[in-house]
């Protein structure tokens, strides 16, 4: 565990000029779907959007972070505010769903304390978080009671999970641009999915985690967390010093 804390915050591998010139052309391109082998993903991906949207019983007040183009909203038909930490506004300033969202933010710091919701969420994000812990411990201190912290995640570091982004989003990435993706990936995939649970279970009591297609992590595209019960002295401990402890 101590370990795991001790890389971050993550110092993100920079781009190549010749990578940064096709950033966000790729980028919005993989967010919106683009080409045959991009929808192809898209459709893998509807398991972790329809795994955080199928939950019940838990509340209607929910934080997407890293929202994107407000995709994960075609799933969710029962909120009664929705907020978002999404830097990116290109990615969604020109969407219909934009009229859906109560709040936008740049950062979950900027989301006061007293704010609180009974959902936060996250679809394909945690992975490209440097400052993973901090933005965790965060999401546990704005939950409710009975809140629930939700996310799905590639399962990366995983063998199924390897060959899918070379045999379907690295293939695009090279025909369109004559590149190797995997400069791109580990650019942006700066967390696997071993870290990301490891960081999920140690601020939170209660830890569920499920796998697609298989249940085990070599053999799942993508993994889904649902965390209950934050462990709020090891949360504010880590927001005030940094530091983790094994109690």
């Amino acid at each position: 565990m101590l370990r795991v804390f001790s890389s971050f915050p993550k110092v993100r591998p920079p781009l190549p000029a010749e990578y940064r010139r096709v950033y966000e052309r790729e980028y919005q391109l993989n967010r919106g779907g683009g080409s045959f082998l991009t929808r192809m993903a898209a459709a893998l991906e509807a398991w972790m959007h329809k795994r955080v949207a199928t939950i019940s019983g838990v509340g209607t007040c929910v934080l997407e972070l890293g929202a994107g183009n407000l995709n994960h909203l075609a799933y969710e038909n029962d909120f009664s505010n929705y907020d978002v930490v999404e830097p990116f506004k290109a990615l969604y300033e020109s969407r219909a769903e934009i009229e859906k969202i109560r709040h936008f933010y740049d950062s979950i710091d900027d989301i006061p304390l007293e704010t609180h919701y009974q959902r936060v969420i996250s679809i394909a994000v945690l992975e490209h978080l440097d400052s993973l812990p901090a933005i965790v411990a965060k999401s546990a201190l704005l939950l409710t009671d009975d809140g629930v912290f939700q996310a799905g995640i590639p399962t990366e570091g995983g063998f199924l999970w390897g060959m899918a982004w070379r045999l379907s989003t690295g293939v695009g990435f090279w025909l369109r641009n004559k590149l190797p993706y995997g400069v791109l990936m580990r650019h942006e995939h700066v967390n696997d999915a071993e870290e990301i649970e490891a960081v999920v279970r140690y601020f939170f009591s209660e830890v569920r985690v499920c796998r697609y297609p298989l249940p085990l992590r070599h053999l799942s595209f993508y993994s889904y967390l649902e965390a209950r019960r934050p462990n709020l002295a090891r949360v504010t401990e880590y927001l005030r010093t940094g530091e983790v402890s094994i109690d």
